[in-house]
């Protein structure tokens, strides 16, 4: 239960920081304007808040793991927001991420 809120959680703050960095960048790079730049730097401070209800108390973990699902999102959502083909190398290094995540947060550690 607790593997599964913390992949749920990981799934949460992925669309919150992914997202408002796509909305930042839509707004700065496409020219959508203030609104959109707002709206993204408002989802980057809810990310924040999803990380702290991670199950697991140490911060650089949660935050290394982390690092291994924004890079497995980041592709996703290019592949869905953008119409980004990810090659066989991009897939084959956010699968090595995602292992990396699945060795930092959920392999079993003595005392």
């Amino acid at each position: 239960m607790l593997v599964a809120r913390s992949i749920g959680l990981f799934v949460v703050a992925a669309l919150f920081e992914i997202g408002g960095a796509w909305l930042v960048w839509q707004g700065v790079r496409e020219h959508r304007g203030w609104l959109w730049i707002g709206m993204g730097v408002i989802a980057l401070g809810v990310y924040g808040f999803v990380a702290t209800l991670q199950p697991d108390a140490e911060f650089g973990r949660i935050l290394a793991a982390y690092g291994g699902v924004f890079v497995a999102g980041s592709l996703a959502w290019g592949m869905a927001a953008d119409g980004y083909r990810p090659d066989r190398a991009d897939v084959i290094g956010a699968l090595i991420c995602l292992v990396g995540v699945a060795v930092i947060m959920y392999v079993p550690r003595s005392g």
